[in-house]
């Protein structure tokens, strides 16, 4: 028993697939097939966003709490004239930090991990880069001679921007006019695993026994 193109169009609905129909030039057949790889294709950035994050978020807490000489810098920092003051995740801080001392469950720990991927990149951006000292991009302490701010914070919103469409269940698998494409994937591969050597650390080890490698999906959604 196979599912054939209806079936699909059943479970995914005929708008859903409808770009992977238009990309293989009606042939529904290999529309199933791109939508497939498409899925495993973000199953294999999953690991590698988790972990990224995870690592990141780490870095820049450590590197804060030096800073600030402070363990509850998020806290403290979102008082007038901290650096969190006019963050615009400021009220979901919040309501986090309060949400936690309301259920007893309150730590500094917790509310790391409580931060979004969107929250840490802020950090990165102009004014709270100004206020914590100019100092984050010390996180990345094996970055490009050269590679400013400005670059930086960039090239990790692109980041945020992929990781939020595999979240939110999006195709990754076309370029931006709806073409069928492996590009955008690639870039944000090498983006992710330069982005873990600019931490410190050896890709090859940080992403060790996770099935991460997309080479073989992304030629063959090439060839599709």
């Amino acid at each position: 028993m196979t599912m054939n193109y209806s079936d699909y169009e059943i479970a995914f609905s005929r708008a859903r697939l409808g770009k992977y129909l238009i990309a293989s030039n009606g042939d529904s057949e290999n529309a199933m097939i791109l939508y497939r790889c498409n899925i495993s294709l973000c199953q294999k950035f999953y690991p590698l966003l988790n972990v990224f994050e995870v690592v990141l978020r780490n870095a820049i807490n450590a590197h804060y709490k030096r800073v600030f000489s402070d363990s509850d810098w998020i806290r403290h920092q979102l008082a007038p004239n901290g650096m969190l003051e006019n963050h615009p995740h400021k009220n979901a801080v919040e309501r986090i930090i309060r949400n936690l001392d309301d259920k007893g469950f309150y730590s500094s720990d917790k509310v790391v991990s409580s931060m979004t991927l969107g929250f840490w990149i802020h950090l990165f951006s102009r004014r709270p880069f100004a206020l914590g000292g100019q100092s984050i991009l010390r996180v990345f302490p094996q970055r490009d001679k050269g590679l400013g701010q400005r670059v930086i914070y960039n090239e990790l919103k692109t980041l945020k921007t992929f990781r939020n469409r595999i979240a939110h269940h999006e195709a990754i698998c076309f370029d931006p006019r709806g073409v069928k494409s492996s590009a955008q994937a690639l870039a944000n591969y090498l983006l992710l695993t330069k982005y873990a050597r600019f931490l410190g650390y050896d890709e090859a080890l940080l992403f060790d026994r996770l099935d991460t490698n997309p080479y073989c999906l992304l030629k063959e959604i090439d060839n599709l």
